[in-house]
């Protein structure tokens, strides 16, 4: 909940589709263990709930949601937003 806290407290969100960790790139749809590879440990991890996911057939999963905060570097905190082990949302925000 301090991650979500903290989330609302700063200043404006820009959304992006990759983020540069140090010479790495992390892209949407890349898997939670090459984003810990290429970012290393999150300033903090949070879990959001589950998504229920139907598929064509009517056959449902659930999926976990997690949100993993990273910063701060130049005053900016990344959000990153997985679904299922996939990154989904890339935010940006700088902290006051």
């Amino acid at each position: 909940m301090l991650g979500l806290s903290f989330l609302l407290l700063t200043g404006p969100v820009s959304s992006a589709s990759t983020l540069r960790c140090g010479s790495d790139l992390v892209s949407l749809d890349d898997h939670t263990g090459e984003v810990q590879n290429k970012c290393g440990e999150p300033l903090s991890r949070d879990f959001i709930g589950y998504r229920v996911i139907v598929g064509y057939y009517g056959e449902r999963s659930e999926v976990q949601i997690e949100e993993w905060a990273y910063g701060p570097r130049n005053g900016m905190y990344n959000y990153l937003r997985f679904e299922g082990n996939r990154l989904v949302k890339i935010e940006s925000k700088r902290g006051n």
